[in-house]
């Protein structure tokens, strides 16, 4: 197999493209400095056969989902409907330009006016943005209301905190620090529930609003998530849920009702956009009525059968992307959402609670599972503690061995309350048999840490590539990369 780097493939003048001779003036030589390299760049000199045979090459070495499960844990739904991909091809959604004039795009603009009304009612949020352009920035945009809606109410010198369960996503503390507010960590209980007695004692005048996912990062749907938000309402705070888990509550509950007055969707991990490679994302943010005027700009609006960019909202925190947003993931985002309908979505929720549950019955008396006695709900949490401790074969060996079977490895090593974890997702979309299939393999993989240890540990075996010496390449990686530019 060839694992050649491009640039050990590259001789002295071979090129692959032949381009006609210039027939119009040549101003490469008269460019300011200030626009131009001062070095050469060293780019690799191959043929257009040995060019398109590298990466074609490449991409039968790449893990995708045509290919196999990913049972990663609360990251991603896995699942991209080929229709997605026809509409979001249509005429009237990919050759249109975001500098048209509203009237020439009432197609675009009413299917985003129904994406947000959709997104509204599976919530029980009153305003919708789909301006965000990932989770991330979903995060983002609703504790910029929550920082405008104090500042507004000329609060925002006292309220400086944000509270955030220590089993959180990372990007929870990121985003409210980015906002300028401390950082308060609320501790779980053995359950994985926020520890109610621990929250009551960080409430105070100066809290802002709490983050909180639900259901949780361990799975499990927080039973006093009213009792929870009434505390946090109590001492003026207002409450974030981050929309991560939605896929395990469609149909079955709205966090609007709950409580919440802002959250952020994935459309990637709950409506079956892409997101292969780090984008392009979509992170829609909904907010309740104490806070519709506070979304960031603009938001479609119907004036009498006239669809409308608004950006005139008052005390809008302003405009976080440019244009409209990643339109064609809106537009795939509702192909999914339309031809599920309410049934459809509620089903979503159900298949992802019942194939989690089937997959830590047939774990949980081959790894750790602290929470098995729990009512679980999108996925499971594992751990290789015992295993580690009883043969020295970690999380990440078994990370790596599960690579031989042709599955994609799950979330290693968060939620970080958790030692040595494993965090599987199999989501709603496979069949019993894939499960089977995968379940079999962690349970091989077990009895191999016991009766051959050393395998485990040194795996991958089966692939192209064996395994890295992580510490060897964080130390030396100008020599691991072998690039030079």
């Amino acid at each position: 197999m060839d694992n050649k780097l491009i640039f050990d493939k590259s001789i002295k003048g071979r090129k692959a493209f032949n381009l006609p001779k210039l027939d119009v003036p040549d101003y490469t030589n008269t460019l300011s400095n200030l626009f131009s390299r001062e070095e050469k760049v060293n780019l690799p000199e191959v043929s257009e056969n040995e060019l398109q045979r590298h990466f074609v090459n490449l991409s039968t070495k790449n893990y995708h989902i045509d290919k196999n499960m990913y049972p990663l844990g609360s990251c991603t739904m896995k699942y991209n409907p080929k229709i997605n991909e026809v509409t979001a091809r249509l005429d009237g959604f990919s050759n249109i330009h975001p500098l048209q004039d509203d009237k020439s795009v009432q197609g675009a603009l009413e299917m985003m006016y129904n994406l947000q009304n959709d997104l509204g009612e599976i919530s029980g949020m009153s305003g919708i943005s789909l301006q965000p352009a990932a989770g991330a920035h979903g995060e983002f945009a609703g504790i910029l209301a929550i920082r405008r809606y104090h500042e507004y109410h000329e609060e925002l010198d006292k309220r400086t905190k944000i509270l955030v369960p220590n089993s959180a996503h990372g990007t929870n503390p990121a985003s409210a620090a980015m906002c300028g507010f401390k950082v308060v960590s609320v501790n779980s209980l053995e359950n994985g529930q926020v520890d109610i007695e621990d929250l009551k004692t960080k409430l105070d005048d100066d809290i802002a609003g709490m983050m909180l996912t639900n259901p949780n990062t361990v799975g499990i749907f927080e039973q006093n998530i009213e009792e929870i938000c009434e505390l946090v309402h109590s001492v003026g705070g207002l409450m974030y849920m981050d929309g991560a888990n939605l896929n395990a509550i469609l149909g079955l509950a709205r966090p609007g009702d709950m409580g919440f007055d802002v959250m952020h969707f994935n459309l990637h991990k709950t409506f079956s956009t892409p997101h292969g490679g780090g984008g392009p994302g979509s992170g829609p943010v909904g907010v309740n009525d104490k806070l519709k005027e506070y979304l960031p700009k603009p938001v479609v609006e119907n004036h009498d059968g006239l669809f409308v960019l608004k950006c005139d909202c008052q005390q809008t925190i302003g405009r976080l992307h440019a244009f409209w947003g990643n339109f064609a993931m809106m537009v795939r985002a509702y192909t999914y959402i339309r031809m599920l309908g309410a049934k459809g979505l509620k089903a979503v929720a159900e298949n992802s609670i019942i194939n989690a549950n089937y997959v830590l019955h047939r774990l949980k008396n081959h790894f750790d599972a602290p929470y098995a006695s729990e009512k679980i709900m999108h996925e499971a949490i594992l751990s290789s503690h015992t295993l580690k401790k009883k043969y020295e074969v970690s999380t990440l060996d078994v990370a790596k061995r599960l690579m031989d079977y042709n599955f994609h490895p799950p979330t290693v090593y968060f939620p970080l309350i958790v030692h040595e974890c494993l965090m599987v997702e199999p989501t709603e979309t496979e069949s019993k048999e894939n499960l089977d299939a995968f379940c079999d393999a962690m349970i091989k993989i077990a009895e191999e840490a016991a009766s051959n240890p050393e395998l485990v540990k040194t795996a991958p075996h089966n692939l192209d590539t064996g395994r890295l010496d992580d510490a060897y390449a964080a130390k030396n990686i100008n020599v691991c990369c072998r690039v030079d530019f």
